[in-house]
């Protein structure tokens, strides 16, 4: 794997953040908010600061790559990580708002629960977002109007993804990086499950076979339960809010090994060329074409 790879934080990183957010904030009243600057990737609603401070935070969800912080005036709170975002949690031993507390840098929106523990929002690269929706139309905006199933309910099950694939000439990785299919999945996750699923990731979406289907929808419900249950992969930008890195890139199969024999393989000796690093839709896919075996029609 090479060093200082960055990556899109995924399902994984996304639930493990809101996961790290809710043992934070959840059930308690935030007593004061900042706002650092005017926007990130768009801008921010007039007044974030006002209106979260004195909100009490009901609960948290997770939809795709987004998580939703619920509050007890009927909004709620919606982040997206981008590419560089993270969340730092700070214990209150640690700080002293609104006296003697210098921000992190690139903190630009910070959150300070009754109890003392902040959650600020760091992103360098301002490529993240938050914005503000009622909690009853959630499922309304923009941003998740369009959105897929989520791969860990039961909504994504095998006769929906038929359906989705029927017809589709798209390569398979491709398919499955849509959000329309499928919500939160990413470069990483993909190209994992699809070798776990024994799936070729150039295969078009609309051959694949009912067993094909059987195999992958499970090895993506495994590759995304290991990955969260190791806090996800850690790269370049991301850490947990606790500030512990993840885990799970030492557990990858194929993503990142180019050059390397797979786990099934006969290896390089045997004349198979091992893992190989490919461009799909501008974003590099690994897989071993010995193992991933080349079966029915490639996608155009």
């Amino acid at each position: 794997m090479k060093q200082g790879m960055r990556f899109m934080p995924e399902l994984p990183e996304v639930e493990t953040v809101m996961r790290g957010l809710r043992a934070r904030l959840e059930g308690r009243r935030i007593v004061r908010a900042e706002v650092r600057r005017p926007d990130l990737r768009f801008p921010l609603p007039p007044g974030l600061a006002a209106r979260l401070t004195g909100a009490y935070v009901r609960d948290f969800r997770r939809r795709g790559k987004y998580i939703l912080m619920r509050l007890d005036g009927g909004d709620s709170l919606l982040i997206h990580l981008g590419m560089s975002g993270r969340f730092v949690l700070r214990a209150p031993a640690d700080t002293t708002l609104p006296e003697g507390h210098e921000p992190e840098r690139h903190e630009h929106v910070s959150m300070m629960a009754e109890d003392g523990w902040i959650a600020a929002l760091v992103d360098p690269r301002r490529f993240g977002m938050m914005d503000l929706v009622p909690t009853a139309a959630e499922d309304a905006h923009r941003l998740l109007s369009s959105m897929g199933p989520e791969p860990l309910e039961d909504a994504f099950c095998l006769s929906g993804l038929e359906k989705a694939f029927a017809g589709r000439r798209t390569a398979v990785k491709l398919a499955l990086l849509d959000q329309r299919i499928v919500a939160g999945l990413g470069n990483i996750y993909v190209s994992e499950a699809l070798f776990r699923a024994g799936i070729n990731p150039l295969r078009a979406a609309g051959d694949l076979s009912r067993a094909e289907l059987r195999r992958l929808i499970p090895a993506i419900r495994e590759t995304l339960t290991e990955a969260i249950a190791a806090g996800g992969s850690s790269l370049r930008d991301y850490v947990q809010p606790d500030g512990e890195l993840g885990y799970f890139q030492h557990a990858w199969k194929v993503y990142g090994r180019a050059g390397q024999p797979c786990e099934h393989c006969p290896g390089l000796s045997a004349g198979c060329q091992g893992i190989v690093q490919i461009v799909q839709g501008g974003r590099s896919t690994y897989f071993c074409p010995c193992t991933q075996q080349q079966a029915g029609k490639q996608a155009g």
